[in-house]
């Protein structure tokens, strides 16, 4: 692949997005988005990229969506944009809703719509604390839930997050188990699963807040932003009875790890595990701002004007997520072997990787929603994130582009769509970036 080249109008732009837009969280390499078809993403250069991020995993049926998705939008931007549908009444979105439900598991049967993944978290706060009568919250450490401020009282990835944001409204926080870096000192994964119950039932229940007062337990099913953790089938399965015996709502927070990413439509089902509300996001607007907020139909309804707003179920949005949804529905099956398919290929490159290079601690993830953690050595386990940025950089010039994660993941999320050879060449590059700054010679694309 060529090397990638970067001029003065690349960085002519980046200075006018750090002249006029507030800081967020860009990348340390100098990407710039153009455009993008399938597995590639193309940047104001006009240099061509294999796309390991599915931009945030959006895109998780290839970079911009596919033909039927845009023609989707592009019809119904010809007939009506915005419906007011919190106030009126549209169809589309309710046959969306309808489709949805259908993917859910049984007793599902009421729909919020919204706009991004905080604002379903921050919807399923307001209906955890309706439903219950409850006042506190309770997340884990390491979870990431948005960056508004109930969103963000959950959300305890990295201080930077919280910093000068609080003070923040009931909210209890747990230790989600990694198996890799157990805080209870233990390198078994049920041990350290039995530990974060037990944490919780001594820690929480009897000295901090009663579960009489809980509503709600926020939990990621595979810790996203955090860094890609997966935590023990166990743990999720005691923490769904722990949650029924003290009659506490369970949410998952499916924004990033749900819609087919994992070879499931929700990430829980890998647990055998049911929630009693569902939260997405990202890449079930189909490439477009969506977040819904799904709850069991027992659970009751809101009353009239207790809550809405003014872009949900917007129809060019829901046109895309509709378009998008119907072809999960009708290849569910395929998406599944594929998923499957490619994220065993992605596991066993990540594995071979981690036996070659000191720098590869953990290799982890469930379908193709996997990351390697870089570390300085395998036996003290020192995050080596100045190193994880190296790679990731190393990465972009030379045609892959990908995303971090937690202290120094990087996670690998490419389209669940993409070719398996341009899965084969993202990978090869991926190794090459890290055996050069582990050290062991320059990289073959050199």
């Amino acid at each position: 692949m060529t090397k990638i080249r970067i001029t003065k109008k690349t960085m002519d732009i980046i200075k006018r997005d750090r002249n006029v837009m507030f800081t967020t969280t860009r990348e340390h390499y100098p990407f710039v988005a153009k455009s993008g078809r399938g597995d590639f993403a193309y940047d104001a250069e006009g240099n061509k990229f294999i796309d390991f991020s599915s931009f945030i995993s959006i895109y998780n049926f290839g970079v911009n969506g596919n033909a039927a998705i845009r023609n989707a939008i592009k019809k119904q931007v010809d007939e009506l944009m915005h419906s007011a549908f919190t106030d009126y009444y549209a169809e589309l979105p309710v046959e969306f809703a309808e489709n949805l439900v259908k993917m859910m598991p049984k007793g599902f049967g009421r729909v919020f719509l919204s706009n991004s993944g905080t604002e379903a978290n921050e919807d399923a706060i307001k209906l955890s604390r309706l439903f219950t009568r409850k006042s506190y919250i309770m997340g884990f450490f390491n979870a990431f839930h948005g960056r508004s401020i109930g969103a963000l009282g959950l959300t305890s990835t990295k201080i930077a997050q919280r910093e000068r944001f609080g003070p923040f409204p009931n909210v209890v926080h747990a230790v989600y188990p990694n198996p890799y870096r157990c805080e209870f000192g233990t390198d078994n994964a049920e041990d350290c699963a039995n530990a974060s119950i037990d944490y919780i039932e001594r820690n929480i229940f009897q000295r901090t807040y009663s579960a009489k007062e809980i509503a709600a337990i926020f939990i990621e099913p595979v810790q996203g932003e955090g860094g890609y953790i997966v935590p023990p089938v166990k743990f999720m399965r005691e923490l769904r009875k722990l949650a029924t015996d003290n009659g506490i709502l369970l949410v998952s927070d499916e924004v990033q790890s749900g819609y087919m990413r994992t070879g499931k439509f929700l990430a829980m089902e890998h647990f055998g595990v049911t929630a009693d509300i569902y939260t997405m996001a990202k890449a079930i607007g189909g490439g477009l701002p969506l977040g819904a907020t799904i709850a069991k139909k027992e659970l009751g309804d809101t009353p009239p004007g207790s809550h809405a707003g003014t872009f949900g179920g917007n129809l060019a949005v829901i046109a895309a997520a509709n378009t998008s949804l119907k072809y999960v529905m009708k290849n569910r099956r395929k998406i599944e072997s594929t998923v499957k398919k490619n994220g065993r290929k992605i596991m066993k490159r990540l594995e071979q990787m981690k036996d070659s290079y000191e720098i590869v601690g953990d290799v982890r993830g469930i379908g193709m929603m996997t990351a390697l953690e870089l570390v300085k050595d395998k036996e003290n386990k020192v995050p080596a994130v100045k190193e994880r940025e190296a790679v990731l950089e190393e990465c972009f010039y030379n045609g892959l582009i990908a995303l971090p994660a937690g202290e120094s993941t990087i996670r690998i999320i490419p389209p669940i769509t993409i070719g398996e050879n341009n899965l084969d060449r993202g990978l090869n590059i991926l190794e090459d970036a890290i055996k050069k700054v582990n050290g062991q010679g320059k990289s073959r694309v050199d």
